[in-house]
């Protein structure tokens, strides 16, 4: 009797909780379809017409800040960056936050303006938002980004407020934002620029900047020559490179006999960028419960990216190509997962 009114009264409970259970995974089904199916969101770049911004808490679009708005309106707040070429200061203008860059000194002028005027020509959704500039005063002002460069990554994700983001999903996109503006540099509209400033991991990601929203924004545009098709090719600098993480056709190639020479050293193109594309998505990828399936589906993109003859290796578009579709794929067999537990 006791058993009949236990089961009687049990049954009632575990519809409960399988009801409750489908209930969950339909929810979770339906976030992450939302959440997930747009990996290329609307930025700002495209909100406003050419040579306007719109930063912060901003509604309306603005004209570039110009040399007499820079000196009235932009106050300094503090020192938050310092390198060879500019200082960069996190400033106000008008209750927004915005990021001041100084020339450090005349002797890198040539590098400062470059670098601004790329800022200026490359305007994009693959790019920091510039907000003004004065060439006179050597100072051009950009959108402020608290989290700093990518180089933070790991220990914002461990961050309380950004540890649920600390997933393949925000990790692979931001492999893709990286091998997406590589394709836009390889294509832009002032030609096939080379990154050059990346002759080390740390040098790369020092490069970009990580948005709030979990998305990377290339900010640091001072060495991106520019490959003349039947000419010699670039050369990042005057020095000789090592190590493995740059390009083989980027070292000295007539051995340790032979003294290093700028003049006798050949130059290379784009291909350049492709080989450290593995590197820098395992950086970006780390440890993540997935990230290792996601490997394996690149592996053989990855190969490729690593074949000694540069003409061998893909474009960055269809190294792009390949991790969309592996994301597609991924988020695919999640959310089959998930109905097939409804």
């Amino acid at each position: 009797m006791g058993g009949t009114f236990g089961t009687r009264c049990g049954l009632p409970a575990v519809l409960l909780c399988l009801a409750a259970l489908l209930c969950a995974n339909l929810l979770l089904y339906f976030y992450l379809d939302a959440l997930y199916q747009d990996t290329n969101p609307l930025s700002a770049h495209t909100q406003c017409p050419l040579r306007h911004f719109k930063v912060g808490t901003m509604t309306t679009c603005t004209p570039w800040l110009q040399c007499l708005e820079i000196r009235a309106e932009v106050r300094r707040v503090k020192l938050i960056g310092q390198g060879a070429v500019k200082k960069v200061y996190l400033s106000e203008w008008r209750g927004q936050k915005v990021a001041l860059s100084i020339l450090s000194s005349e002797q890198y002028t040539d590098d400062f303006l470059h670098g601004l005027s790329m800022l200026c020509v490359l305007q994009s959704a693959h790019v920091v938002t510039l907000v003004g500039a004065c060439e006179e005063d050597g100072v051009f002002v950009t959108e402020y980004h608290p989290l700093g460069s990518a180089l933070t990554l790991d220990a914002t994700l461990a961050q309380d407020r950004y540890r649920w983001r600390n997933s393949w999903h925000t990790r692979l996109q931001l492999a893709i934002d990286y091998v997406a503006f590589l394709a836009y540099l390889h294509s832009s509209p002032v030609g096939i620029r080379v990154m050059c400033d990346s002759n080390d991991l740390h040098k790369t990601l020092s490069q970009f900047l990580l948005a709030s929203d979990m998305r990377l924004l290339a900010n640091d545009l001072d060495a991106l020559p520019e490959v003349e098709r039947g000419r010699r090719g670039v050369k990042c600098g005057h020095h000789e490179l090592t190590g493995n993480f740059v390009a083989p056709e980027q070292l000295w190639p007539y051995g340790q006999d032979v003294q290093f020479s700028d003049g006798a050293m050949p130059g290379y193109d784009e291909k350049t960028d492709i080989w450290k594309i593995p590197d820098v998505t395992r950086f970006l990828l780390g440890n993540v419960l997935g990230s290792d399936v996601i490997h394996f589906h690149l592996f053989q993109i990855y190969t490729e990216c690593k074949r000694k003859e540069p003409h061998m290796r893909p474009t960055a578009l269809e190294v792009l190509s390949v991790y969309r579709s592996v994301y597609d794929s991924m988020i695919e067999s999640q959310s089959q997962r998930v109905r097939d537990m409804l």
